[in-house]
C-alpha cells in the first residue's frame, strides 16, 4: 500500500484464504494441484484468494447466499476465525502478525462487532450490556455509564436502560448490540447479518437507524448480508461473493447496471426491475441515497472488477 493510500484506506485485505482442514497448510494455496489435493482429502475452502480495500468512512457490503463464505470472511478480519493465508491490514497494522496481547487490544480498541444473534448477556440489563466492553477496558463506572447512556439514546432506547434482554423485542435487542459497538468509539465496525433475523418492517427500521447513525458518527463499516436490496440501500461499495470468492466489486449502481457474469445478472435482475420499473433499463441512484458524507469524497469510485478465478 502506498503512502498516498495509507491515510484514506482503513482496511486492506490481500490474498486471503480460509481452509477448514485437519492437515497443516504449509504451501502456497495459489497452486491448483495443491487445492485439489486438499479438497480431495475433505478440506473445506471457505474463503478463496479474496482481496479488497475499505476506505475511511465507507460502508462496504459483502453480499452472498448462505454458504458463500461471507460470515467466515468478516470474522477473519478480527481473527475470530483464524485465516489460513493472506494479509489483513487495519490502520497500517497486519492483524495476522499480532501476538495474543496485541490482538486483544486490537479487538478492544480498534474494532467492534455486531452479530446476527445479538450476543447479549442475559443476566445484565441494557446499560450493563452496552457498558460491558468499557468495563473490560478498565473505564470508571461513572464514565462508562455516561457513555453507555449516550449510545443508548442514540439508538432510540432511552428509558430502557434497566430492562433485561428477555424483556426486549428482537429489534430492540439489536439496537442494544449496535449501542454496545458504538460506545467502544472504534473506527471500524464489523456487522455480520445484523438484521437478517428481523421481520421486514423492523428490518427496514433498523436500516433507517443505521443510515441515521452513520451520518452522525461516520464510521468505517464492513457489513455482511444475503439481501441484495439491503446491500444496495446501505453500501457505498459492495462485493458479490460466491463459493468463497468475490465475483464482482463496485458501487451498487455499477453492479446493478453492469453485472460481471450470469450469476450476478440473475441476482440483480429482479431488483433492477423493481427499482427502474423497466426491466433491463439502467438504474440511477440519487446521490442523497448514499449513506455517508464520504460518498462525496475525494476518492474516485472503485472500478468494476471481476475478482479471482472463474466461478463455476
Amino acid at each position: 500500500m502506498t503512502d498516498a493510500n495509507c491515510s484514506d484506506t482503513l482496511v486492506e485485505i490481500n490474498g486471503l484464504w480460509k481452509v477448514f482442514t485437519d492437515r497443516p497448510v504449509d504451501f502456497d494455496l495459489q497452486y491448483e494441484d495443491a487445492m485439489e489435493n486438499l479438497e480431495d482429502n475433505g478440506a473445506v475452502v471457505a474463503v478463496r484468494d479474496v482481496s479488497f480495500q475499505v476506505k475511511r468512512g465507507e460502508v462496504f457490503v459483502i453480499m452472498g447466499l448462505s454458504g458463500s463464505g461471507k460470515s467466515t470472511l468478516i470474522r477473519c478480519i478480527s481473527r475470530l476465525v483464524e485465516p489460513t493465508q493472506g494479509e489483513i491490514i487495519v490502520k497500517g497494522q497486519n492483524v495476522l502478525e499480532m501476538d495474543e496481547q496485541q490482538l486483544l487490544e486490537f479487538r478492544r480498541y480498534e474494532t467492534a462487532m455486531v452479530f446476527q444473534h445479538y450476543g447479549l448477556l442475559p443476566h445484565r440489563n441494557v446499560i450493563e450490556n452496552v457498558a460491558f466492553g468499557l468495563k473490560l477496558r478498565g473505564v470508571s463506572e461513572r464514565e462508562r455509564n455516561e457513555r453507555a447512556r449516550t449510545a443508548i439514546a442514540r439508538v432510540g432506547l432511552e428509558g430502557w436502560e434497566n430492562h433485561y434482554p428477555s424483556q426486549l423485542s428482537g429489534g430492540m435487542r439489536q439496537r442494544v448490540g449496535i449501542a454496545r459497538a458504538l460506545v467502544q468509539e472504534t473506527d471500524l465496525l464489523l456487522m455480520d447479518e445484523p438484521f437478517s433475523g428481523l421481520d421486514p418492517l423492523i428490518r427496514r427500521e433498523m436500516q433507517d437507524t443505521l443510515i441515521r447513525l452513520q451520518k452522525e458518527v461516520n464510521k468505517t463499516i464492513v457489513f455482511v448480508t444475503h439481501d441484495l436490496g439491503e446491500a444496495i440501500r446501505l453500501g457505498d461499495r459492495m462485493a458479490v461473493m460466491r463459493q468463497g470468492q468475490f465475483v464482482q466489486q463496485g458501487t451498487p449502481e455499477e453492479i446493478m447496471n453492469n453485472p460481471a457474469d450470469e450469476y450476478v445478472e440473475r441476482f440483480v435482475a429482479d431488483e433492477r426491475a423493481l427499482l427502474s420499473g423497466k426491466g433491463r433499463q439502467p438504474v440511477y441512484f440519487p446521490s442523497k441515497s448514499r449513506l455517508t458524507k464520504k460518498a462525496k469524497s475525494t476518492s474516485p469510485s472503485a472500478p468494476l472488477a471481476a475478482a479471482g478465478a472463474e466461478v463455476k
